[in-house]
């Protein structure tokens, strides 16, 4: 019989750790919702890239690595991003935990497999064009989250859009899918169901 991998029991374990743990949320949201809506704008927003900007990189690897990019937190858990960039000291030390966990779940598959997903799991592995839209997927996911809190009037997330506006404001400097994104798309994500069809 063949030993048994353990790398599939790190991503069903996704949907139990909760996000924004530290803060009341009006709407609860697990790791596993999050990699997904992710993966949906890294997809989304490589698509933007090629179509309109000259772009060549490939929308489902986009979000293949989008749907990874938090699998350490099936170890560490979800760390508040003021905790987590709180000192330059603190960050290094996180992003090797991120590593060791990263590494510990890629080695949880059979070895002839690790290759296929060395680049896809262990973020310091990830190109650094596809780690950009990732990453810039990421913080427009935490943009959305706060819209929807705020909407229903939960002020804790006050501080998270006034931490988050200048983020996206220098992304779009530099990627002008994020300015895409957030002139066609960002404001509907709020939208009332009666409203969804348009």
């Amino acid at each position: 019989m063949k030993k048994q991998s353990t790398f599939m029991a790190w991503v069903t374990r996704m949907p139990l750790i909760k996000r924004w743990s530290l803060m009341h949320c009006f709407q609860e949201e697990n790791v596993s919702e999050h990699s997904h809506q992710v993966s949906v704008i890294a997809h989304l927003l490589t698509v933007i890239r090629n179509k309109r900007y000259g772009g060549n990189l490939n929308p489902e690897k986009a979000a293949v690595i989008a749907i990874y990019h938090e699998i350490s937190e099936t170890k560490l858990q979800d760390m508040n991003s003021k905790t987590k960039y709180h000192s330059p000291e603190f960050t290094a030390a996180f992003k090797k935990l991120e590593d060791i966990a990263e590494q510990e779940c890629l080695k949880t598959l059979p070895e002839d497999l690790q290759g296929e997903f060395s680049d896809l799991l262990v973020q310091k592995n990830v190109d650094a064009d596809y780690k950009s839209i990732v990453k810039a997927a990421d913080i427009l996911a935490a943009y959305i989250k706060t819209l929807n809190e705020l909407r229903f009037n939960n002020d804790e997330f006050l501080h998270v859009k006034e931490g988050l506006d200048p983020r996206i404001e220098k992304l779009i400097e530099t990627l002008p899918e994020v300015k895409d994104f957030m002139d066609v798309f960002c404001n509907s994500c709020t939208t009332t169901f009666d409203k969804i069809s348009g």
